[in-house]
């Protein structure tokens, strides 16, 4: 798999080296730091503080992806594993008690 650590090519004319894993680690941390403006949005819309199902999706699928960059990546940087492996862990378990206490199928406007 080591052509995910190569350059992708259709990026070249912009003067950006972006590999695969890069793409998948960037994606990841974007997802990551968006899901709190979901929060914010479902708060703001609720008028008290609320925490979406999807923050939590977002949490556990953004963690994942940068955990993958940095586990299978060429960085392979043990800070980055450790960073985003508990996230992901508490992440699923606050998902797995949301879908426990509120069920798969709720009110929309229930958060």
């Amino acid at each position: 798999m080591d052509f995910m650590n190569q350059p992708l090519a259709w990026l070249e004319w912009t003067g950006v080296h972006m590999s695969p894993w890069k793409l998948i680690g960037l994606t990841g941390a974007l997802m990551f730091g968006g899901r709190w403006l979901v929060q914010f949005v479902a708060s703001r819309r609720a008028g008290k503080p609320v925490i979406p199902r999807l923050f939590w999706y977002m949490s556990v699928l953004g963690s994942l992806m940068t955990l993958s960059y940095f586990v299978f990546s060429a960085k392979q940087d043990a800070v980055g594993v450790i960073q985003n492996l508990f996230p992901a862990f508490t992440a699923l378990y606050s998902l797995r008690l949301d879908i426990k206490h509120r069920g798969w199928k709720r009110d929309r406007a229930e958060y």
